[in-house]
């Protein structure tokens, strides 16, 4: 084995280090190993890999993130993280806008956009907990007049979701501005059922839209049954005859 200067290897700074240690005396440096993985000797990245894989598939299913959590006692940011995981979607980006929904929608993966949206910007988990009960149809964004809409949710008396007023009109005004510099904004979610449509997210926006007196409005429509489907597309299939259609 070769004897070397270590004054001709190592930096200043590090070689006096050393000195501190050792100083005029020959020492060995073993080559450098490679490292297994941590866990990867004791098997635990495999049992991870495959827990994830079966809250993956349980999630796919229609189990709820607050029934995962229970299972296999994680908390709900990881259960997100495994069952949201970008690796199923690599080529697709997330943002909360119609360009990135439209990408999703093209790519078959319009209901990932949805919940990511409803667990993220849209803040509503119980509404993407609810959608995973029952397989549902979902209709990629299409521009519809939002005269057909109806909100469930303001300051007026009548409201289902009643919303303080001051709150209601300081949020209306930033989203009338945000829609004025910047229309690529997330497309209102519809349920089309008993032939009527319910407003289930976007109400503030759908106001915004009334108020700078815009007439259409991007829109994903979600439908339960077969029927109503059929019924929806009989009276209304002119709005997504271009859509992409999923069922989840």
């Amino acid at each position: 084995m070769a004897y070397r200067n270590a004054q001709e290897i190592f930096p200043e700074g590090l070689l006096k280090q050393i000195q501190r240690y050792v100083s005029g005396e020959t020492i060995y440096v073993p080559a450098r190993e490679e490292k297994k993985a941590w866990g990867e000797t004791s098997g635990y990245q495999q049992y991870i890999r495959e827990r994830n894989q079966e809250i993956r598939a349980g999630f796919s299913q229609g189990i709820t993130i607050d029934q995962l959590m229970d299972k296999y006692a994680l908390s709900y940011d990881s259960i997100k993280r495994i069952v949201y995981s970008r690796k199923e979607i690599a080529m697709l980006k997330y943002n909360a806008t119609l360009s990135s929904a439209q990408a999703y929608g093209q790519a078959g993966k319009l209901d990932a956009w949805i919940h990511l949206y409803l667990n993220e910007d849209g803040r509503n988990i119980p509404f993407s907990d609810g959608l995973k009960l029952f397989d549902r149809y979902y209709f990629s964004p299409a521009l519809f007049p939002i005269r057909l809409f109806h909100r469930c949710a303001g300051p007026e008396p009548e409201m289902k979701y009643r919303i303080d007023k001051d709150w209601w009109a300081i949020r209306v005004a930033d989203l009338e501005k945000s829609i004025q510099n910047d229309p690529d904004m997330p497309p209102l979610i519809v349920h089309y059922v008993a032939g009527e449509f319910e407003l289930n997210d976007g109400n503030h926006r759908h106001q915004a839209y009334e108020n700078l007196g815009i007439e259409n409005a991007w829109v994903i429509l979600w439908i339960t049954e077969e029927a109503e489907k059929d019924d929806f597309l009989s009276r209304f299939g002119e709005y997504v005859k271009d859509c992409t259609v999923i069922r989840r």
